[in-house]
């Protein structure tokens, strides 16, 4: 018989101790080196690539990290969330420091590097997310994981500026490349001090439970639509950083900078307004209210004309993210028990990358089907993904309520599920 813990549910005080504010620093810290690299492309041009071979060193790192998510949730879930925080941070600064050392774009190595930092930046932000969900009683999860999200709206608003004043030349150096990533790595390590001090190295001696399979945990605790709406989400959150360049090219706009500062501050507003909606409301009008911003948000990307326009859908933009992610990602874990929230956070992670990596080809796909037809394509694309956002949302919302899982105040688990105080 495997030995027990009690995980009394935290007191409302303590969900934001001091905790959670060193995670919320640390995932801070992590989002700017994240979002530092968004020159990538340049590093892979200086060695030689192309757009498609760009786009093939990203895929294939994203299908890496996809698949390594299963692995990741049961890592998670058998040998604590602090740990697996700290290895994937670990192996975030590894990769980045690896990408010094390539020297070609055909280079093996350079597949192993993107596919080792896209595994470990899954890995810290699916280990942060589950740890501090385990802060909070059950009807507080959406709201702790949605004020923990600000920090990323904080990183995306310093990082690009941040990497902006690291190229200080017109065309990108190999000098200016590889201070990007140096840079990267400086401040992944600043992430893994703030991560040490929120997270315990000690775990008291416990017999461990049996790794659980993936596929029967989702049989039995499965959220139901919500996995549709990660989907989705994965689909329209991902647009701008994949088309937006391409469209306001289109429309003859230089810079873009404008729409991410007015996306990030809006989405970090809406955010900290509404962190509590989820436990006074729940969910589901969350999620409904998030589709329709971002059904919304693609016809107000025809409005625009001029860069300080761009800020119109970036608003609305903003909005759907800041409603959307705490309410599908605490409402999908929600339905899990405790001892399972690694696993259920990276399903639903998994979800979203899926989104991401099949739902960016298939805009691309439309994009050419429209100009072959002789249609306007930016015009015909937006309008087709706000048909099927508002196609989800009906689904979704016609689908019965998934009742949330009460876990047991037993739980079989490590030590360090429980996050110190």
């Amino acid at each position: 018989m495997p030995s027990t813990l009690n995980h009394a549910a935290a007191p409302e005080t303590a969900a934001y101790g001091r905790v959670f504010w060193w995670s919320y620093l640390a995932n801070t810290s992590l989002m700017v080196a994240v979002s530092l690299l968004f020159r990538y492309a340049d590093f892979v041009k200086l060695l030689g690539g192309s757009e498609s071979q760009l786009g093939l060193i990203v895929g294939l790192g994203m299908v890496g990290a996809l698949a390594m998510r299963v692995f990741q949730g049961v890592a998670i879930d058998h040998y604590g969330p602090g740990r697996i925080w700290r290895w994937s941070l670990v192996g975030f600064i590894a990769s980045v420091l690896l990408h010094l050392v390539v020297e070609s774009a055909q280079s093996p190595l350079v597949y192993i590097a993107r596919t080792l930092l896209a595994t470990s930046i899954a890995g810290a932000f699916g280990a942060s997310i589950t740890y501090v969900s385990l802060l909070a009683p059950q009807q507080r999860v959406s709201e702790m994981i949605g004020t923990l999200g600000t920090s990323g709206f904080i990183g995306m608003m310093i990082g690009p500026t941040l990497g902006d004043s690291l190229f200080a030349s017109g065309e990108a150096t190999r000098a200016e490349v590889d201070r990007m990533f140096l840079f990267a790595a400086a401040i992944g390590a600043i992430s893994l001090v703030f991560t040490w001090l929120a997270t315990p190295r000690r775990a008291r001696r416990i017999e461990r439970t049996r790794r659980p399979r993936l596929l029967g945990l989702l049989r039995k605790y499965h959220p139901g639509m919500v996995l549709l709406v990660a989907v989705a989400m994965g689909v329209g959150i991902g647009l701008p950083h994949t088309f937006l360049r391409s469209y306001t090219d289109e429309l003859g706009i230089n810079h873009i900078k404008t729409f991410f500062l007015v996306y990030a501050a809006t989405g970090f507003a809406v955010r900290l307004a509404t962190r509590t909606m989820a436990q006074r409301c729940g969910t589901r009008p969350m999620i409904l209210i998030g589709l329709s911003c971002l059904a919304g948000s693609m016809l107000l990307y025809l409005l625009v004309r001029t860069e300080a326009s761009l800020a119109i859908p970036a608003v609305v933009g903003g909005i759907a993210h800041a409603f959307l992610f705490p309410a599908v990602i605490g409402g999908g874990m929600v339905v899990f028990p405790r001892r399972y929230r690694g696993t259920a956070t990276t399903a639903m992670m998994a979800m979203f990358d899926i989104g991401y990596l099949f739902g960016q080809p298939a805009i691309g796909g439309v994009l050419d089907f429209s100009r072959d037809m002789g249609w306007p394509a930016y015009p015909t694309m937006f309008v087709s993904l706000a048909v099927l956002f508002v196609v989800v949302a009906t689904v979704f919302a016609l689908a019965p309520a998934k009742p949330s899982h009460r876990a047991s105040r037993v739980v079989f688990a490590p030590a360090e599920t429980t996050p110190r105080r």
